[in-house]
């Protein structure tokens, strides 16, 4: 039944009001050039805050506002490696006295195991 009334019309497709009696917000068109030779124009309302660039409609790269100042490059932090942020915490002393005693745990470590398994290999031959 519902589908027999919305027949005939599409619903938020097609606008049933006019222009009559209706001032627009005032605009302004602002020119841009590409770094590819495009040229084309952008319209805004007055008192929008006009972007310094924007996307070139044929190419995609960044256009310049025509006859304007251009954009200063924001000055950019240098990102904190792990290695930055080890070294706020400890001086490179500090850090080789501990890379050497972890370098002598898995070394003991590793002898250990060959240990273990000499004892393993030879209790193997005695047995066969």
């Amino acid at each position: 039944m519902a589908e027999r009334a919305l027949r005939g019309t599409r619903l938020g497709a097609t606008s049933y009001e006019n222009d009559r009696n209706t001032d627009l917000a005032p605009r302004q068109e602002v020119t841009y050039d590409c770094p590819q030779g495009h040229r084309f124009a952008v319209t805004f309302a007055t008192e929008a805050e006009i972007p310094p660039n924007w996307e070139c409609r044929f190419c995609g790269e960044a256009a310049l506002i025509v006859d304007g100042e251009q954009p200063q490059e924001k000055k950019s932090k240098h990102a904190r490696t792990h290695w930055d942020m080890l070294l706020e915490r400890r001086s490179v002393d500090d850090l080789e006295e501990v890379l050497a005693e972890r370098l002598e745990l898995l070394r003991a470590r590793r002898r250990e195991e060959q240990e273990h398994m000499q004892q393993a290999m030879s209790e193997e031959r005695r047995s066969a």
